[in-house]
């Protein structure tokens, strides 16, 4: 379940109350935007910041006992709250319940960024876990239908395709792309139709495959007889993943996989 899913969750059962960053000015620990939901028994999401937050939840709470007013709050972090970033926070204070869930969705639901998985399997399952809590739109993409689960968190839509690869041609523009199928025939067909799109559209900025330099090894021959050329192929990223992080756990794959499209995001973000 995502923070957004969560906080909905919580909302239609009791109010709560709506922190969100204003404004900042200089070192603070989190932009503009970033929101946290207080309710009587809990917190969700977060504004950061240690004793910043801290104030933020009795400020909140004091609204929800009529104990506060219903306004913007300034927290200078260095001189009020002893706080070494130093910086200036505008914190708004909202009291919200069920009613207000359209325009909450509306404000609160991030800019998402289209992604592309392949794949149902162990690391595909762990990814999605991961990836539903970050600024990704998920597609998940696989052969076998019965693979998906019955419940599914917010910003991920599974698709049954078989064969799997003609889900390429109507992939979103911009979309980062994941393959790691139960097949390695499978795989390379999709990297195939990809590398296609690229070709023909030149509108997916990533296209990472699971494996060994072994695996893409065998796949770079393969595609060079297809007549893909070595500067179309090196756009493939093979193995995936940011360096430096062991383990083969699919939960650890997840994080070193998440971590590097974010990276890619961020880069999407700029050129646009």
């Amino acid at each position: 379940m995502s923070l957004l899913q969560e906080f909905v969750t919580r909302l239609t059962h009791e109010d709560a109350v709506l922190v969100s960053v204003v404004s900042t000015e200089g070192s603070v620990p989190r932009e503009a935007g970033a929101w946290m939901a207080v309710f009587e028994q809990a917190c969700i999401n977060t504004i950061g910041g240690g004793h910043l937050e801290y104030q933020a939840m009795e400020q909140g709470r004091a609204l929800l006992h009529g104990l506060a007013r219903q306004a913007p709050v300034r927290y200078a972090l260095g001189p009020a709250l002893g706080q070494c970033c130093g910086g200036v926070v505008q914190l708004r204070f909202e009291r919200v319940g069920a009613a207000d869930l359209p325009q909450l969705l509306q404000r609160l639901e991030p800019a998402q960024q289209p992604l592309a998985l392949f794949g149902g399997g162990h690391v595909g399952k762990a990814m999605v876990q991961l990836l539903c809590r970050l600024p990704f739109d998920v597609r998940w993409i696989d052969s076998r239908d019965e693979i998906f689960p019955d419940a599914l968190p917010i910003g991920v839509r599974c698709e049954h395709s078989d064969p799997v690869a003609f889900a390429v041609r109507d992939l979103a523009p911009a979309s980062l792309v994941l393959i790691m199928s139960f097949s390695h025939a499978e795989d390379l067909e999709v990297v195939a139709a990809c590398l296609q799109r690229q070709r023909e559209r030149a509108d997916l900025p990533y296209v990472g495959l699971i494996g060994s330099k072994t695996k893409w090894a065998s796949f770079r021959q393969r595609l060079l007889v297809r007549g893909f050329s070595a500067q179309e192929l090196a756009h493939v990223t093979c193995p995936i993943g940011i360096p430096g992080i062991k383990g083969k756990e699919p939960e650890v794959i997840a994080v070193a996989v998440a971590a590097q499209l974010l990276q890619q995001s961020r880069v999407v973000r700029e050129n646009k």
